[in-house]
C-alpha cells in the first residue's frame, strides 16, 4: 500500500494567522498520526510564513511515524536546520527565494554535480533523500547518477488535466515510474492530488512508495473534519 504522509504547512499558516498557538501544530501531528497517517510532511521557507524552524524540532520530538523535510537545499539554513534535525526523509526541491509554492522540478542533468554533493551530505548523516523531478524520462535516467534514494514527482500537470483527459495526463508519469523503478529509485509523488485524482494515480503508478499531501487534505478537512478526511484519502490508496 502506498503510504499518506499529511503536509501540515496549512495548519501552521493558520496558526501564525493571528499568533499564539491555535491550532497546537504539534498535537495536529499527533492527531494526524492517531488518525492513520503514516508521515508528516513540513516544507519551511526562509520568511517563515507557515512552518517555522523552531517547529521541526517540536515535531522531531513528537513524530513516531516517518518524519519529511522538505525544501530548498540551496539554502544553507535548510541545510542546516535537516542535519540538526535529522529527519527520516528530506525532500530537495529547487524553490526560488519567496516562490509561493513548488512550480517545477529539478533539471537531473544540468544540476548533476551539485546534486551529487549535496545529497552525499545527508546520505553520510543517514538521511534518506528524495528529489523533486518532473515526469521526464530524461529527467529520471539522470536522477539515478545523482546517489537520491527516490524521485517525487511533481504532479501538478498530472492534476491540471485528469478532468480533461486523464489517460493522457497520466500517461508520462506512468513512464517516468517505470524508469524510476527500473533503476531502483523509490517513488514519491505530490502536489495537487486530492480525492478525485488520487485513486487513478495510485491505482497506475508502479511501486509507488508514499504520496504527500498538503493543500487539498486541510481544505476537504474543514468539511469532513481531519480523522475522516485522512481516512477518505487512505481509502484512495488501498
Amino acid at each position: 500500500m502506498t503510504r499518506l504522509s499529511v503536509n501540515i504547512n496549512k495548519i501552521a499558516t493558520l496558526r501564525n494567522s493571528r499568533g499564539g498557538n491555535n491550532p497546537d501544530l504539534v498535537q495536529v501531528a499527533k492527531d494526524c498520526e492517531s488518525f492513520g497517517a503514516q508521515g508528516i510532511t513540513v516544507h519551511p521557507r526562509p520568511d517563515e510564513r507557515h512552518i517555522r524552524y523552531n517547529d521541526v524540532f517540536d515535531l522531531k520530538k513528537i513524530v513516531t511515524t516517518e518524519f519529511n523535510i522538505e525544501g530548498n537545499c540551496q539554502e544553507q539554513k535548510f541545510v542546516d536546520l535537516v542535519l540538526a534535525s535529522k529527519p527520516e526523509q528530506v525532500t530537495l526541491v529547487p524553490d526560488a527565494l519567496g516562490q509561493i509554492t513548488s512550480n517545477h522540478g529539478w533539471d537531473t542533468i544540468k544540476n548533476q554535480d551539485y546534486l551529487k554533493e549535496i545529497i552525499a551530505v545527508f546520505k553520510n548523516a543517514g538521511i534518506r533523500v528524495s528529489i523533486f523531478v518532473d515526469p521526464v524520462v530524461e529527467m529520471v535516467e539522470a536522477a539515478v547518477t545523482t546517489g537520491t534514494d527516490r524521485i517525487e514527482l511533481y504532479t501538478e500537470a498530472y492534476a491540471h488535466g485528469y478532468h480533461t483527459n486523464r489517460e493522457e495526463a497520466i500517461a508520462p508519469y506512468i513512464k517516468a515510474a517505470e524508469a524510476a523503478h527500473k533503476s531502483g529509485l523509490g517513488i514519491n509523488a505530490g502536489h495537487d492530488l486530492d480525492l478525485d485524482n488520487l485513486k487513478y494515480f495510485a491505482d497506475n503508478i508502479p511501486a509507488l512508495d508514499e504520496v504527500s499531501i498538503g493543500h487539498a487534505l486541510i481544505s476537504d478537512a474543514l468539511y469532513y473534519g481531519l480523522e475522516n478526511t485522512i481516512q477518505m484519502y487512505l481509502r484512495q490508496l488501498s
